[in-house]
């Protein structure tokens, strides 16, 4: 089994920065891609960005240009990093991590989920 555990929530004015990180822990052999979701009360989780073990990544649009995933596969951690951040970014936001090796694929095929990290911000 995978662990993944969510750090840096919080609350920032629009048009801040914020960084979350995602530490992984348990049978870290296993994962291959790893990325961010976020979801918000009565909406389905989305995907924010994902990143491959080779570092091939891809964003939600909404987040393009403002938001930067990263991953250190020595450490097992992923992170994203959000700036010029939206009252529409409000939401809870999850790590997840799975075997396969593409970061695009639908949600119901990512095995690893966090147990995600409140971000709220205010206008």
């Amino acid at each position: 089994q995978v662990q993944l555990v969510e750090s840096g929530r919080g609350l920032v004015e629009a048009g801040g920065s914020l960084s979350l990180s995602c530490a992984a822990s348990g049978s870290i052999f296993s994962i291959n891609a790893m990325g961010w979701y976020r979801q918000v009360p009565g909406k389905q989780r989305e995907l924010v960005a994902g990143i491959t073990r080779g570092g091939s990544i891809n964003y939600a649009d909404s987040v393009k240009g403002r938001f930067t995933i990263s991953r250190d596969n020595a450490k097992n951690t992923v992170s994203l990093q959000m700036n010029s951040l939206k009252p529409e970014d409000t939401a809870v936001y999850y790590c997840a991590a799975r075997r396969g090796s593409s970061a695009i694929v639908s949600m119901t095929l990512w095995d690893y989920w966090g147990q995600g990290t409140q971000v709220t911000v205010s206008s």
